[in-house]
């Protein structure tokens, strides 16, 4: 589920590309900026359709070990702890995950190499070796076990990550997002659980939520002359041409919001850039943007520019 944050930066991102595209139209921009939203829904999908693929390496190990010239007496009889696992069995019969990867042509299949080192991984790590060991398991034990070599060796797999990389532009960016997805999803499973059980959905409220965005892409990009002067006037002892132009963006962002969004409150709008900043802009953008924004907030109490329309939304 994309949080308000996450819609931030994906409009955020969509804006950098929209002014520096030397023919840019607002709806193209508008489009790319959703088929972006559209790529993390198909990298949430094919990573959770990973691990039933990891559990096909397991059981064709088993097969080859019985298929041996002198198969041993553990080849015969394998644990199988691992592939029953019940998560494995109801994400690979969910209807919903089998829908959407057949639809959208997202298969591990051609990947037999990547996903045999996945699970090879996995089954040398400790934590298969606990699980295997165990005399008896619950559900919340083998939820917790599908969890834990989630985190611990798929969302975290350098080589998994690359490939993804490799394969669509869209996904470099969102792989960490997305692992807290699966893992949301996976965490979320129950006992009673079948093939119809839905997924996680993408949006809280879709309608809302692409509301938010659209009005902030445009909005942002319609008030843009109006936002680049307020800002310079609180930069005048820097050069505006030499701040970073994510600095700047992220500063326009906050003063639309500011100004033309009734319902959020004003500091959710100065918390979220500021913590955007951390991770898109330089080590130094978190005090800059948090003083120049702090300035234009109190111009704009005492000008009353600022109209909120809910109790503390001023705060």
């Amino acid at each position: 589920m994309l949080s308000r944050r996450y819609l931030r930066i994906k409009v955020m991102q969509g804006l950098y590309a929209y002014f520096q595209a030397d023919d840019a139209e607002i709806s193209r921009g508008e489009k790319e900026m959703f088929v972006a939203i559209d790529k993390i829904n198909e990298l949430y999908h094919y990573l959770l359709s990973l691990l039933p693929e990891i559990k096909f390496n397991a059981v064709r190990l088993i097969e080859e070990s019985k298929a041996k010239r002198l198969p041993t007496k553990e080849d015969l009889n394998p644990n199988i702890r691992f592939i029953s696992n019940p998560v494995f069995k109801l994400l690979e019969s969910n209807k919903a995950l089998t829908h959407y990867c057949t639809k959208q042509k997202l298969s591990w299949q051609n990947e037999g190499e990547l996903t045999r080192k996945l699970f090879a991984q996995i089954r040398a790590a400790k934590e298969y070796t606990d699980y295997l060991a165990k005399d008896l398991t619950t559900f919340a034990d083998d939820k917790n076990f599908v969890a834990e070599i989630y985190r611990n060796y798929i969302s975290t797999s350098e080589l998994l990550e690359q490939y993804l990389e490799d394969r669509s532009i869209f996904w470099a960016d969102d792989f960490d997002y997305v692992n807290s997805m699966v893992l949301k999803t996976v965490e979320s499973i129950n006992a009673t659980d079948n093939e119809n059980t839905a997924l996680l959905p993408l949006y809280k409220n879709k309608e809302e939520d692409t509301s938010f965005m659209v009005d902030l892409f445009r909005k942002t990009i319609l008030h843009d002359d109006e936002n680049q002067k307020i800002i310079a006037e609180k930069v005048k002892n820097w050069e505006v041409d030499r701040i970073a132009m994510m600095d700047i963006l992220l500063m326009k962002m906050a003063v639309t919001e500011l100004m033309y969004f009734p319902t959020v409150p004003v500091k959710v709008t100065l918390n979220e850039y500021i913590e955007i900043s951390k991770f898109f802009s330089t080590p130094k953008s978190k005090m800059f943007i948090n003083g120049i924004l702090d300035k234009i907030v109190q111009e704009f109490k005492a000008n009353g520019k600022i109209a909120k329309t809910g109790r503390g939304l001023m705060e």
